[in-house]
Order: structure tokens, then C-alpha cells, then sequence
């Protein structure tokens, strides 16, 4: 399982979502962090709403599907947990 991060430098929340799925150990998934300054695209679909998560089941590959968005004040365990229910558990 792949998961996406859309993020850009300086968002707090980015960055303490990052921090917090790179300490998830109880799930296997390669996150990827993109910067949406690197792109057009990203930066006009993504500017108002980083954070955002999205999956890539290995089965289909070049779909991205959005993920709900957690809580700031989620602690590593409650990201686990709801990444469980999101991904793992979605098929």
C-alpha cells in the first residue's frame, strides 16, 4: 500500500502529519510526500486544503483515492488505528 501526502513548506499541519505517519510501525505502507509548489496542478487543486491524504492500492496503481482527513490533535496510535479502518480495512 502507498499513501500520498500533498504538502508544501512551512504548513505546520503538514508537517505534523508527516511526523506522525513516519512513526506508524504497526502498518506496512511507503508514504510519499509531494510538494505542491513543484507543480501547477497540485498547487491549484491542493492550495486551500493540505493536508491531503490519498491511497494507492497496489492493484491500481494510477488511481489515487482521497482519504478522510485526520485530526491535528490525533495522537500516532489514533492515525494507526483510523489508517487501519481507511486502507486496510477498504479492501
Amino acid at each position: 500500500m502507498r499513501l500520498i501526502l500533498y504538502s508544501k513548506p512551512g504548513c505546520h499541519l503538514c508537517e505534523g502529519l508527516q511526523e506522525k505517519l513516519e512513526q506508524i510501525e504497526g502498518l506496512d505502507f511507503e508514504l510519499e510526500v509531494r510538494d505542491i509548489t513543484t507543480r501547477d496542478d497540485w498547487f491549484s487543486a491542493f492550495q486551500y486544503e493540505i493536508p491531503v491524504l490519498f491511497r494507492v492500492r497496489p492493484e491500481r496503481k494510477d488511481v489515487e483515492e482521497p482519504l478522510p482527513r485526520p485530526s491535528p490533535r490525533a495522537t500516532v496510535r489514533q492515525l494507526e488505528l483510523m489508517l487501519q479502518k481507511w486502507v486496510m480495512g477498504n479492501g
